[in-house]
């Protein structure tokens, strides 16, 4: 608002409580609201006594909240009022949401200046802390001499927000359960960030409540295994795996355990392509198995350079779950549209019979004659349906 002339101070006049003199006195108590008084001097003030205006410092003056009058009151005598006008640029309390960042001084807000629990969520103008405006300084180590803590509700944990620049969407970073009963500090990798780097504790310092862990940037492990899928099938056709070669990975490793639901049958494995299982006569393979029965070891082969499917056990498998058929498959370049699509297999079998009498371990390899995608993978039994599980892993290609 514009003014002519000067503009009108700005200040905390007051008016105070009535006065009654007592014969003899000449210093009395100046209170406002029935509280004690101190005025910043006698020029701030204007007294009238029996009507009349006194001089401030010759007729009266001022020591805290005590005035005292030139000579001793009489009993007649009145003091009228006496207003307070100094105090100048005291705006009283403020209203709410008025505190700009602007108007606090940088780190001008100690815990010196703020008495307990008196800073109440309405007397601060919304994102008007920033970060000129708080420093929060750690003490100590460990959990317990953190600068900030964000405490639990008591039925949720204690949880750091981290928003988009639009604040609609973002991230957190949370606590463990409080019934997991941990305490321990991670301090962040003291070595420089790199692509295709994973973070591991390489050093601990103290224990318990007092651990702390120094995180580092490493190198992903080379030839690790990813679980991509777990295939499992009870009495079916086939136990089949489709949809999980990626180009993440050109070899994948397949563990099994099956058993057939027909006594006297064996393991083929079959391809599939866009989801479908592969019967044409494109399958090669050959393998080596050694038998050991009734005290005697012997050896045994197989092979094809044309058949619709790949063995990879020997045949008369029992159907006893007891004895089922293990092993592991190596699949090599199965998206591959230059290469064949290879396997590598080793299990361990046993022949037919509600009781085995013979334990057989085989070696197979074999390919695809066809430079096309694979899809999938099917397992399966020549003479019958199939039960077990079979999982898929991805080996790292670095």
């Amino acid at each position: 608002m514009s003014y002519i002339g000067k503009t009108p101070a700005t200040g905390n006049f007051v008016k105070l409580d009535a006065i009654s003199v007592v014969n003899g006195q000449a210093s009395y108590t100046m209170q406002s609201g029935s509280v004690n008084f101190t005025p910043e001097s006698a020029n701030h003030m204007l007294v009238s006594l029996n009507g009349v205006i006194q001089a401030p410092i010759t007729s009266f003056s001022v020591s805290g909240s005590t005035i005292t009058f030139a000579s001793a009151l009489s009993t007649g005598d009145v003091i009228n009022f006496i207003m307070v006008y100094g105090n100048v640029l005291d705006i009283g309390t403020p209203s709410d949401d008025t505190i700009s960042t602007a108007k606090l001084q940088n780190t001008s807000v100690t815990a010196d200046k703020l008495a307990t629990d008196s800073v109440i969520e309405a007397k601060i103008q919304n994102n008007a802390v920033t970060k000129n405006k708080a420093n929060f300084v750690s003490t100590g180590t460990g959990y317990t001499g953190t600068g900030l803590d964000i405490k639990g509700s008591g039925s949720a944990n204690g949880r750091l927000g981290l928003l988009c620049s639009a604040g609609t969407h973002g991230v957190a970073i949370e606590s463990p359960d409080h019934s997991a009963g941990q305490s321990y500090t991670i301090k962040l990798p003291d070595n420089q960030i790199a692509v295709d780097k994973m973070i591991k504790i390489k050093t601990i310092s103290g224990s318990g409540n007092t651990a702390i862990g120094q995180a580092e940037f490493v190198d992903a492990p080379s030839g690790a295994m990813s679980l991509l899928h777990t295939a499992t099938g009870s009495n079916v056709s086939s136990i089949d795996i489709n949809g999980y070669f990626t180009s993440d990975y050109d070899h994948y490793k397949l563990i099994y355990t099956t058993y057939p639901a027909t006594n006297n049958t064996d393991s083929i494995v079959r391809i599939m392509q866009s989801g479908s299982v592969v019967t044409s006569s494109n399958y090669w393979y050959a393998g080596m198995g050694m038998y050991r029965a009734s005290g005697v070891t012997s050896a045994n082969s197989d092979g094809s350079n044309g058949a619709n499917h790949w063995r990879i056990s020997s045949s008369d498998q029992t159907n006893n779950a007891q004895y089922p058929t293990t092993g592991e498959m190596l699949l090599s370049n199965p998206l591959s549209t230059t290469h064949n699509t290879t396997f590598t297999t080793t299990n361990i079998g046993y022949n037919s019979g509600g009781t085995p009498s013979a334990i057989r371990v085989w070696t197979f390899a074999g390919q695809y004659v066809d430079a096309s995608a694979s899809s999938g993978i099917s397992f399966q039994y020549d003479g019958g349906n199939i039960y077990g599980t079979i999982r898929l892993y991805g080996i790292v290609n670095s």
